[in-house]
């Protein structure tokens, strides 16, 4: 199964949901919001939406600054 992931191809060995995914990848869930097939998906909903072949998903990093 392969994803896109951020524009570049990502091989995933099998089926999982954004939760597995940002815990596979060490992404804190709370500091990234998630774009998948052109949708925000609400950080509730990270548990349940699995992850699927040719999913395009984006992972935005929030910085603070000033």
């Amino acid at each position: 199964m392969e994803i896109q992931l951020n524009g570049k191809a990502y091989p995933l060995d099998k089926e999982c949901n954004i939760d597995d995914f940002l815990t596979k990848l060490s992404i804190d869930k709370t500091k990234v919001a998630i774009e998948l097939n052109k949708s925000v998906v609400p950080k509730d909903k990270y548990s349940v939406t699995k992850l699927a072949n040719k999913d395009v998903v984006e992972i935005v990093t929030f910085i603070g600054g000033g």
